[in-house]
């Protein structure tokens, strides 16, 4: 099932449940959202778009923060059939240029944070002729989020997508030179929701703590298993040892993902003292996982000291296999933490040498993988 349709299908099983918590520690706010309201916002976004001439195979820039709104506008995006194509909010203004002129796209949408840097090049941008700002300070020659969302129809836009259609235009970091460009389909999305719930076996009663960029294809894909069974997630938009631990507790979180510097944060705070466990009813926490980059032995081992009945998984990927979990360690081998893991759910994997021959055990050489999360 297309993942589009199991936003659907969950808005007709638990329409009265949360889906999506947004906390922002600083303002002391805190703001939710019901798989009915999830489901019938998108399709606003969807329809607001079609209005606005957006077709099949049209390409939709999106920069935004974490937020509830950048979940809701993504599925609005590819409900029209359209490319949604989600921006790194690091980029800068001739990087977002360069982006937008690979992806020809036809119309930008983005929040107040960026307004600078996408005004200095608006006279760039020859292909982008609508501008949807997210926001307070509404930039002249452009159209209010709100205004646009609040006019459109909430029934579901009737645009036929099948799963070999591409739903998105992904870029990588550039730290390598510049971004490059990474195109996946809807087969890709559908294919990765299982495969994360498979990995980490989320219930409909788990609820994901969603840290990292939603642009980036490491956090949305790890919640596509949330999205598949209909478990809630909480975007929490500030990141330190003391939120991370707080939004565990207050909202009895089952599932972080983290970064090693922020695994490493958390528990420099905890030999420290400046946090203590005994504050904290972490009792719901089961899983903790990580990946991205290399991850030290040490600093699982270390983390399992304070959290020993915790599970743990190591998870690797790339954008152009749809982000984590083609390489994983798996739950069941937290003792070979040093390892790198071994293929994931319907990936097949093997080590070769530059002539794309199988090195023997013990020798280096590259990961290659096949399956259903490759992009086309």
């Amino acid at each position: 099932m297309l993942i589009s349709e199991l936003l659907t299908q969950n808005a007709n099983l638990y329409p009265d449940e949360i889906a999506l918590i947004e906390l922002r520690p600083s303002q002391n706010l805190r703001k939710t959202i019901t798989w009915r309201e999830f489901d019938e916002r998108a399709n606003r976004v969807a329809n607001a778009l079609i209005a606005r001439d957006i077709k099949k195979s049209d390409k939709v820039i999106h920069l935004m923060m974490n937020s509830i709104d950048w979940l809701v506008i993504y599925f609005g995006i590819i409900r029209t059939g359209a490319w949604a194509v989600p921006l790194n909010f690091r980029f800068t203004s001739s990087e977002i240029k360069y982006c937008a002129d690979i992806a020809e796209a036809r119309i930008m949408i983005f929040s107040e944070e960026f307004t600078e840097r996408v005004i200095s090049i608006r006279d760039q941008l020859p292909t982008v002729d609508k501008y949807v700002f997210v926001g307070q300070k509404l930039p002249d020659g452009m159209e209010a989020f709100e205004d646009v969302y609040r006019q459109a129809p909430t029934k579901r836009p009737n645009v036929k997508i099948v799963a070999e259609d591409i739903c998105g235009l992904y870029f990588t970091s550039g730290t390598t030179g510049d971004p490059k460009p990474i195109v996946l389909t809807h087969k890709n999305m559908e294919f990765t929701a299982i495969l994360e719930q498979r990995h980490h076996h989320q219930t409909h009663e788990d609820n994901f703590v969603l840290l990292p960029p939603l642009y980036h294809t490491g956090a949305k894909m790890h919640w596509l298993g949330s999205l598949l069974t209909g478990s809630r997630a909480t975007i929490l938009t500030e990141i330190s040892p003391k939120n991370i631990l707080d939004t565990a507790h207050n909202e009895k979180g089952t599932i972080v993902w983290l970064l090693v510097p922020w695994a490493q944060d958390i528990l420099v705070a905890l030999d420290k003292g400046e946090l203590k466990l005994k504050d904290y009813d972490l009792s719901h926490w089961r899983l903790m996982h990580i990946g991205a980059q290399p991850v030290p032995p040490s600093l699982v081992k270390h983390w399992k000291k304070y959290f020993p009945q915790m599970q743990y998984d190591t998870n690797y990927g790339l954008s152009e296999s749809t982000g984590p979990g083609c390489i994983h360690l798996g739950i069941e081998n937290e003792h070979k933490v040093g390892a790198i893991g071994k293929p994931g759910y319907g990936w097949q994997a093997r080590i070769v040498d530059d002539k794309g021959r199988d090195v023997p055990q013990g020798k280096n050489g590259e990961i290659i993988v096949k399956g259903d999360g490759v992009m086309p």
